[in-house]
C-alpha cells in the first residue's frame, strides 16, 4: 500500500509539472497580431518592405491609414483598428506615430510598444514642446516645413530626400515627397492624454542619421520608458524602409517577450 500510494504522490507531482509547463508554454507563445502605425506627412505604404517580412515569418500584420487632421481623430482611427484585432497585439509606431501609439496603446488588446524613431510624450506633454528641447537637424532649416493656409504642414520636396529619407533611393523618395499626406500643424502641439508605455512594456529603436527626430532625443524617450533599446547607425528616419530586417527583428522580438 505505502508502495502505491508512493507512486500515485510520484504521477501527481509531475502531472502538476507538465500542467505548469503547458500553462507557461501557452503564456509566453509569441503574439501573432502586429499593427503598424505611421507618421506624419506619410501613409501606411511605407511599412510594407516591414509587413513583407512579418507576414513571411507568420503574423499577422494591419497598417493604420490616420488621417493626420487631429491627434484625436489619429488616436480614433488606431483604435478602430485594434477593436479588430482577436488577440494579443503589438502597436508600432513611427515618428508622430509614437505619440499616437502612446496614447492609443492603453487600449486593453495591446501588449507590447514598439518605437520606431518615433516619439513617446508623456501625460500632458507634446512633441513639438520636446523637440524644441532637443531640436533636430530639421528644426534648424529655414523653409524646410511648409504650412498651407489653413494650418497643414508638408516637408518641401527639395530637402525630403535628403532631409527624411537619405538611406533610401532618389527615386523612391522623391515620391514619396511628392505623395506626402498633409497633416494639421496641431498634431504636434496636442498634450497627450494617455501614456501607455508607463504601463505596458516597450522597445524603441534609435536611427543614427535621423534629421527629422534628434537621435538623442530618441534615445531619452526609451530610456525615460525603460524600453528595450536598439540603435541602428548611419540610419535615416525612413528607416523602417530602409532597414527592414533590423526593424522587423525588433517587432519579432516584442511579439514575443511581451506578456499577454
Amino acid at each position: 500500500m505505502k508502495r502505491i500510494l508512493q507512486v500515485a504522490s510520484a504521477l501527481a507531482l509531475s502531472a502538476g509539472v507538465l500542467a505548469s509547463a503547458n500553462v507557461s508554454a501557452q503564456t509566453h507563445a509569441p503574439i501573432k497580431n502586429i499593427v503598424l502605425v505611421h507618421g506624419a506627412w506619410v501613409d501606411g505604404s511605407g511599412w510594407k518592405p516591414v509587413y513583407d517580412i512579418l507576414t513571411r515569418d507568420g503574423y499577422h500584420v494591419t497598417m493604420v491609414q490616420e488621417p493626420l487632421t487631429s491627434l484625436d481623430a489619429d488616436v480614433a482611427a488606431t483604435k478602430r483598428v485594434l477593436d479588430l484585432q482577436n488577440s494579443p497585439t503589438i502597436l508600432v509606431g513611427h515618428s508622430y506615430g509614437g505619440s499616437v501609439i502612446t496614447e492609443a496603446g492603453v487600449h486593453p488588446n495591446v501588449a507590447g510598444l514598439v518605437y520606431v524613431a518615433a516619439h513617446a510624450p508623456n501625460v500632458g506633454e507634446d512633441e513639438g514642446a520636446l523637440g524644441k528641447k532637443t531640436p533636430s537637424f530639421l528644426a534648424k532649416q529655414t523653409n524646410a516645413v511648409e504650412k498651407t493656409a489653413d494650418g497643414y504642414t508638408y516637408l518641401n520636396p527639395a530637402v525630403f530626400p535628403k532631409d527624411f529619407a537619405a538611406d533610401l533611393p532618389l527615386r523612391q523618395a522623391t515620391f514619396e515627397s511628392r505623395s506626402q499626406i498633409l497633416t494639421a500643424a496641431q498634431v504636434f502641439t496636442t498634450p497627450l492624454s494617455a501614456a501607455a508605455w508607463t504601463t505596458k512594456p516597450s522597445w524603441g529603436i534609435v536611427a543614427g542619421g535621423d534629421k527629422i527626430i534628434n537621435p538623442d532625443l530618441e534615445r531619452w524617450y526609451y530610456e525615460r520608458a525603460h524600453s528595450h533599446i536598439t540603435v541602428i547607425p548611419g540610419a535615416s528616419h525612413s528607416v523602417y524602409e530602409s532597414k527592414p530586417q533590423q526593424v522587423a527583428a525588433v517587432i519579432e522580438d516584442a511579439a514575443k517577450h511581451a506578456v499577454q
